[in-house]
């Protein structure tokens, strides 16, 4: 493992002039300077075809980070970032390139971090680049992005391609999910607290809903996008990455070993959905027209660049069965999609009732206790639970309250730190607990590619109005268990 916390890296940036980029990684390398988490002499070289000097490209970052910093711009911070960045015009397809870049590189004996913020058709190049003029060598790392692959097939073509190269202990697969706050509390909750740690089985638990929702389109992506669908641009990493922290068991040690040896269990003990069972535990729909946020919307067809034809889902929900001793009779419901009602992601805990509650004698249809976990927006960890109604009334009726632990509120905000500014720095750390392994990534594709390959034989397609909560399928999974889905609040 590669561990060493106090060395300066050369950050090189592959489509640095991309949205990725842009939107996410330079804001948080502003934001590590700020907390002064970057090393002295570490540089930033921003790789991408361009007539740029340096000059310009310092010019490109400072306009992308005043427009998606979220907070106050400084121009002392962004002084000492801007010393960092170097730009350097590559055409990946051609080795000279990277015989020019191993100059620059090799001024200094920085480690060398490779962040592929580029399409996965640019991988390859990439990878056999480096690896022909040695600029692959220990303890080098390379950062990809998602989408792995769009099968199990395609994404072993893309892990065997960079394992030619790089060993799996250079190789930092990212998912901003698991740099998350509240991602990174869930162990905390779980693994630290008796009463959680006590009652997360079957047991206790009744189910667990997991979801992301979205308000936007596909926001000009139809190319990437209608080849992907929201199952494999979702399911197949954010949500399955966090259905498994949930429900793992506890590592042996807080190592990146011990955490992914824990959910790759879970992975492998993942239920296969058959087809007879594929209109019973998923459902697909596909964005019509409507109204978000006060503003008409187009439907999925009528996107620029749409076929008018596509049969892609833009919403997903999936009934998930655990085969192991802890989860059997547990059923985990995720469901993501665009052009929702609202922007939101969260768990929500539902616990068994009581079997013989003492007040249910005044009290009828009592809901159950609840830990809904908020992801965004507004990271906060809620319990819902019954009281006594104040008074003098000699019947004892309860009423549902809840206890927030609201993030924001009770810790300081400047300790908050971004998901991408947390990867970055892990990968400047060298330490790999919030990267997905290639087992992991493969042990998903496996159990989502059958449930692909089965709605391709069913037309379980159904289309739901912007601004709603999705396809009516998608509340009949849960209603069909005699249960609904949380709504947002």
């Amino acid at each position: 493992m590669i561990t060493e916390t106090n060395q300066a890296c050369d950050l090189v940036i592959f489509g640095t002039k991309g949205d990725l980029a842009r939107r996410k990684l330079l804001p948080a390398l502003y934001k590590l300077e700020k907390s002064q988490k970057i090393h002295p002499d570490t540089r930033i070289i921003g790789a991408g075809r361009a007539d740029w000097n340096t000059e310009d490209y310092i010019n490109v970052v400072k306009k992308a980070i005043k427009k998606f910093l979220n907070e106050k711009f400084d121009e002392n911070i962004w002084k000492k970032l801007s010393s960092r960045l170097n730009f350097f015009n590559i055409d990946v397809s051609k080795d000279i390139y990277f015989l020019e870049l191993k100059k620059i590189l090799h001024e200094k004996k920085n480690i060398i971090i490779y962040y592929c913020a580029v399409p996965p058709n640019t991988f390859n190049a990439i990878f056999s680049g480096l690896g022909k003029v040695n600029l692959n060598y220990f303890p080098s790392r390379i950062i990809i992005e998602k989408p792995l692959g769009i099968s199990l097939e395609t994404s072993k073509k893309i892990n065997n391609q960079i394992s030619k190269y790089f060993l799996e202990s250079q190789i930092f697969r990212i998912d901003h999910y698991l740099g998350k706050e509240s991602i990174l509390n869930l162990l905390a909750l779980r693994f630290s607290n008796s009463f959680f740690f006590h009652s997360w089985n079957n047991k206790i638990i009744d189910h667990i809903q997991i979801t992301v929702s979205e308000e936007v389109g596909i926001e000009n992506r139809w190319n990437y996008f209608d080849q992907m669908g929201q199952t494999r641009d979702m399911i197949q990493n954010h949500l399955l990455q966090i259905l498994t922290i949930v429900s793992m068991d506890q590592p042996k040690n807080i190592t990146p070993e011990g955490i992914r040896d824990e959910k790759l269990k879970i992975l492998r003990s993942l239920k296969k959905i058959h087809l007879n069972e594929i209109n019973i535990k998923t459902a697909r729909g596909q964005y019509a027209s409507g109204v978000i946020n006060g503003r008409k919307v187009p439907s999925y067809v009528e996107e620029n660049g749409a076929n008018k034809n596509s049969k892609t889902e833009t919403f997903v929900s999936i009934k998930v069965d655990i085969d192991n001793h802890r989860w059997c009779g547990v059923p985990f419901y995720l469901r993501t999609g665009k052009r929702l009602a609202y922007k939101y992601s969260e768990i929500v805990v539902v616990f068994k009732k009581m079997s013989n509650n003492l007040f249910q004698e005044f009290n009828k249809n009592l809901p159950p206790n609840k830990l809904i976990i908020r992801l965004e927006p507004n990271e906060s960890i809620k319990i819902e639970f019954l009281k006594k109604v104040p008074g003098l009334s000699k019947e004892y009726k309860l009423i549902n309250d809840r206890m927030e632990c609201n993030y924001f509120n009770i810790n300081n905000t400047k300790n908050f730190v971004d998901a991408y500014e947390r990867l970055l720095f892990e990968s400047m750390r060298g330490i790999q607990s919030l990267f997905v392994c290639r087992d992991e990534v493969e042990e998903a594709w496996k159990w989502i590619d059958p449930i692909i390959n089965s709605w391709k034989k069913t037309n379980t397609l159904q289309l739901y109005k912007s601004g709603t909560w999705g396809p009516k399928n998608s509340d009949e999974i849960i209603m069909r268990d005699g249960r609904f889905w949380e709504t947002f609040n």
